[in-house]
């Protein structure tokens, strides 16, 4: 059983009985105390979909729980449910869109490396790439000359996330995001598909 300080972003534990994954983590040190820092997890129930936060010691005993990862790709939309293809199978896995919402932004047809997240024989979460390629949709027009260090302009992507980018990115070009930090990392390598 893994300590709250070895609990990652998008695994799945058991708590209080529950099967539930962990979507986000602050870790924080409290002044005054001897050693421990605090961590305080935003988790959803796998099962009822409810989201809630709990706090717990880098020293609390966490039981993780029994999942599955399946390499999936993403398929088409029905309804408020995202439908992804297991890439061995062609299993079809549903996920709706209220517990997928944060990824939503992050993908498309053509992202690759997108794994299912299976508890209990049930889809339940899906684990993106750290960076994926997005194509800029909409942008304030390139700036000739404009240097990587210089200043930035807001671009909005395909999947309708709106970043930050260098002045010399334009409208159609394809770039990697950086996931978890939600920033423009580089100049994709299918641009000008």
């Amino acid at each position: 059983m893994p300590k709250a300080s070895e609990i990652k972003k998008n695994n799945t534990i058991v708590f209080n009985g529950k099967t539930c994954i962990v979507r986000d983590i602050e870790r924080s040190v409290p002044q005054g105390r001897a050693g421990g820092s605090i961590y305080r997890m935003r988790m959803y129930d796998v099962v009822s979909g409810a989201k809630f936060d709990e706090t717990f010691k880098d020293s609390d005993m966490l039981e993780m729980a029994d999942l599955v990862r399946r390499p999936a790709m993403f398929s088409y939309i029905d309804g408020d449910d995202y439908v992804f293809l297991d890439k061995e199978d062609y299993t079809p896995y549903h996920l709706n869109k209220d517990s997928i919402a944060e990824e939503i932004l992050f993908f498309n047809e053509e992202t690759d490396g997108i794994q299912v997240l299976i508890v209990s024989d049930s889809p339940v979460a899906l684990d993106l790439p750290i960076s994926v390629e997005l194509e800029v949709v909409e942008t304030d027009p390139s700036i000739k000359g404009a240097s990587a260090t210089s200043r930035t302009k807001p671009a909005t992507l395909s999947t309708g996330l709106v970043v930050q980018v260098p002045e010399y990115i334009s409208t159609g070009e394809w770039i990697k995001i950086n996931i978890e930090e939600r920033k423009f990392q580089s100049r994709g390598e299918n641009t000008k598909k």
